[in-house]
């Protein structure tokens, strides 16, 4: 079975497998033109049941992969397919292990200098079969972005890894899709971060129980407020199952 797609609130859901991603990532790299992976949080749902550029990027990504719980709570309870969840780390070495062994190629872009070159010194010690073909801080003032593009043109990348420093974060890709080849783009804010030891993933068992929110709000207890929009994920949810026709 391949990658099903569902709609859930009117927003684009993928179905797809931890065993069935290699399948789904050498189907893209095949696919001409730009291609993009998302990974979808509540939050990231709430906001693409709007009309804005970011709900556009979502309806017209390539593969849409589920990060939040709620999600599937969201599904289950439309009586819907249910997704399977990824974590954004776990999954990004997934990708680049695909990549690895089929000896594609990688670009990165994002965080600081320090950051990335220890990022990129990591990945070269792990995924010996991939090549990077390139890498660009974030943060980068506008007159350079032409720059960026074009080395990404050039570089045709398999896949272009994008990380914090990168102010428009899934949309910027998007928004110069008609400007690349070939390559599938990807943002996580903690790639990089992760990758160099800057910042600490979430512990597993955290997040396979979906508290990961709570680790969230302790660092930055503002994110309390999160707890509106999700009684009003909650609100629409029971107001489609059971009143909208």
């Amino acid at each position: 079975m391949g990658v099903q797609r569902i709609s859930l609130l009117g927003v684009p859901v993928d179905v797809c497998t931890p065993e069935n991603l290699e399948n789904a990532i050498l189907e893209l790299l095949a696919k001409p033109g730009t291609k993009q992976i998302i990974f979808l949080s509540i939050w990231d749902l709430l906001k693409a049941r709007h009309k804005n550029y970011f709900s556009e990027c979502v309806k017209n990504a390539d593969l849409i992969l589920p990060v939040s719980k709620s999600i599937l709570r969201g599904a289950a309870f439309l009586k819907l397919p249910i997704p399977e969840r990824f974590n954004p780390f776990t999954a990004v070495i997934q990708i680049l292990s695909i990549l690895d062994k089929h000896y594609k190629s990688l670009y990165l872009l994002g965080s600081s200098k320090k950051t990335l070159t220890k990022t990129e010194h990591n990945i070269h010690d792990t995924f010996r079969g991939l090549k990077i073909v390139g890498r660009y801080v974030g943060y980068y003032p506008k007159n350079i972005e032409d720059d960026i593009v074009s080395a990404i043109f050039k570089a045709q990348p398999s896949l272009v890894l994008v990380s914090d420093g990168i102010k428009e974060k899934n949309c910027w890709s998007y928004k110069r899709r008609n400007r690349f080849s070939s390559s599938i783009f990807l943002y996580y804010k903690d790639a990089f971060g992760i990758f160099s030891e800057r910042v600490k993933r979430v512990d597993e068992k955290i997040f396979n129980k979906g508290h990961e929110v709570f680790v969230e709000v302790l660092h930055n207890p503002f994110k309390i407020f999160l707890l509106l929009p999700y009684i009003w994920y909650l609100i629409v949810l029971f107001w489609t199952r059971f009143f909208k026709k």
